[in-house]
């Protein structure tokens, strides 16, 4: 048996996010029904994550066990070409039997992009908020954020975090061609975890809150205290990084 890990890119938007639901479809049960077709047996794949539903990936990875060879390079090309225009299959290859697509990362970065102005072709990619932010007070928070550890106040309630404690690596806000992005890098993220963030933050860039405010509501450890979650549609996973030597 061998263990195989994928690297893809997919449009959340019209997806329930990557793991299988009862009731809608996901990013996770298209690529299994895909990949048992091409492969000629059940597979079932385990994701880096969960993403929620209309949050997009530029890179994911999952893992599946295989007990066969795989023509790599011309599975990639004969994969896209099988898949849903929203899922693009980047790359595959073989890791080391103990490899775990979850369990084997050191580090994970999100980004949300909110758009400063009214933009038809990044509707479905972006936030739109085009009323005053003080940026740098959402930027002083954000490096607040990285002296802490404890994420309960922006983890979803009964979301079935085992823990909230992450270690932030980045996070910071940046403005870019009429996009405000916010980059946040951590070990690990708790359920709804960078949606919650950015809720609250703009709650702070609006005047809404101080910085005392943002700073009361971390250390409350209270998720009810916090600013109400952005949409989905802004939240991209950028980069899932993994230790070293994995591969074959």
């Amino acid at each position: 048996m061998f263990r195989y890990f994928i690297d893809i890119s997919f449009d959340g938007t019209d997806f329930s996010g990557w793991q299988r639901q009862k009731n809608a479809i996901s990013v996770q049960q298209v690529l299994e029904e895909r990949f048992s077709i091409k492969l000629f047996k059940p597979i079932n794949m385990v994701g880096c994550g969960r993403t929620d539903s209309g949050v997009h990936a530029r890179q994911f990875v999952a893992h599946f066990d295989f007990d066969g060879d795989i023509d790599l390079h011309n599975f990639i090309y004969k994969m896209n070409r099988f898949l849903l225009s929203s899922i693009s299959l980047n790359d595959i290859y073989q890791v080391f039997p103990d490899a775990h697509a979850r369990y084997s990362t050191v580090k994970r970065t999100y980004k949300y992009y909110i758009s400063r102005s009214k933009n038809p072709f990044v509707r479905n990619y972006s936030y739109e908020y085009t009323s005053n932010l003080n940026v740098e007070a959402m930027n002083e928070a954000s490096r607040y954020l990285l002296t802490v550890y404890d994420f309960t106040s922006f983890t979803k309630l009964h979301g079935g975090s085992i823990h909230s404690r992450c270690k932030l690596f980045e996070c910071s806000w940046n403005e870019n061609n009429g996009m405000l992005i916010f980059t946040i890098s951590a070990n690990r993220f708790t359920r709804n975890m960078v949606r919650s963030i950015v809720g609250t933050m703009l709650e702070l860039g609006k005047g809404k809150i101080t910085f005392t405010d943002f700073v009361r509501i971390v250390k409350t450890k209270n998720r009810c205290m916090a600013g109400e979650s952005v949409e989905a549609k802004g939240l991209f996973l950028e980069e899932v990084v993994y230790k070293e030597n994995i591969r074959i």
